[in-house]
């Protein structure tokens, strides 16, 4: 069982950042990690979980919460305010009697799909065009 624990992620900046979350909390299974920006309302929040369905597969999740916060001045008072939040979910399924080597090839399949030289995934998703 992984330990709730900081993590680097990489950006795909010109010149990439790296980007550390440490853990926030585990609720329900579900565990948080953050990139604290000072204002609470502006974390970027990485989360992980893993659960057996009723059926005996095995479902895990993870995804990213990446909000953008402006302060924003209204009457000489100044209050950060979310304006705008990319998210992204990655959902696994696997059965119960899948191999370990079956359950890597998916994930690094993915990993493979989500490279910047893969135009199909990554103009789709990164430059929002649409498939044709």
């Amino acid at each position: 069982m992984p330990q709730l624990q900081n993590i680097v992620l990489t950006d795909r900046a010109s010149t990439p950042v790296s980007h550390t979350y440490v853990p926030l909390d585990i609720k329900n299974g579900v565990g948080a990690a953050v990139e604290t920006s000072g204002v609470p309302i502006g974390n970027n929040t990485l989360k992980v979980s893993t659960k057996k369905t009723g059926t005996g597969r095995y479902k895990s999740v993870v995804s990213l919460t990446l909000p953008i916060v402006q302060t924003q001045t209204i009457n000489g008072i100044s209050t950060p305010v979310v304006v705008r939040t990319s998210y992204a979910s990655i959902d696994f399924s696997f059965d119960g009697e899948s191999t370990l080597q079956e359950r890597n090839d998916c994930v690094g399949l993915l990993m493979s799909a989500l490279d910047p030289s893969k135009v199909l995934v990554n103009d789709a998703v990164v430059k929002l065009q649409g498939v044709y």
